[in-house]
């Protein structure tokens, strides 16, 4: 018996191999395991306590970013003897302008995947053409 497993990711994740480095506000280092337009998979030697907002600040070799989002959830992912490494989900509040694609390069973002943050509530700002 083979199950086939669903793809319940609302955009594709790529490796963070562009990343030079990436805090989560107030300057506590992180490493980005994996990204995509709607969030950020990282470990950290400190813990995320899930449903809190926090702010992820990602540099890469020519851009960077700070993107605010909530911490979906966090696991112990390694013990030594002198350190607790965890890997935490953050799910941001509005799509990582990284992945719009640009000239021949990533992939697109629609514009009605745009959001706010709060699901039954208008960007502040519309967007003009």
């Amino acid at each position: 018996m083979s199950e086939e497993r669903t793809e319940r990711r609302n955009s594709p994740r790529t490796t963070a191999h562009d990343v030079v480095a990436a805090r989560v506000r107030p300057g506590r280092q992180v490493s980005v395991i994996d990204l995509s337009a709607s969030g950020a998979l990282v470990e950290t030697s400190h813990r995320l306590l899930p449903g809190t907002t926090v702010e992820l600040q990602v540099e890469g070799t020519d851009r960077s970013a700070t993107m605010r989002g909530r911490v979906m959830r966090c696991a112990v992912s390694q013990v030594r003897s002198s350190l607790v490494c965890y890997r935490g989900a953050i799910a941001f509040e509005r799509h990582l302008p990284w992945f719009v694609n640009e000239e021949g390069s990533g992939y697109g973002v629609h514009t009605s995947e745009n959001r706010s943050g709060h699901p039954f509530r208008a960007d502040a700002t519309p967007q003009l053409l």
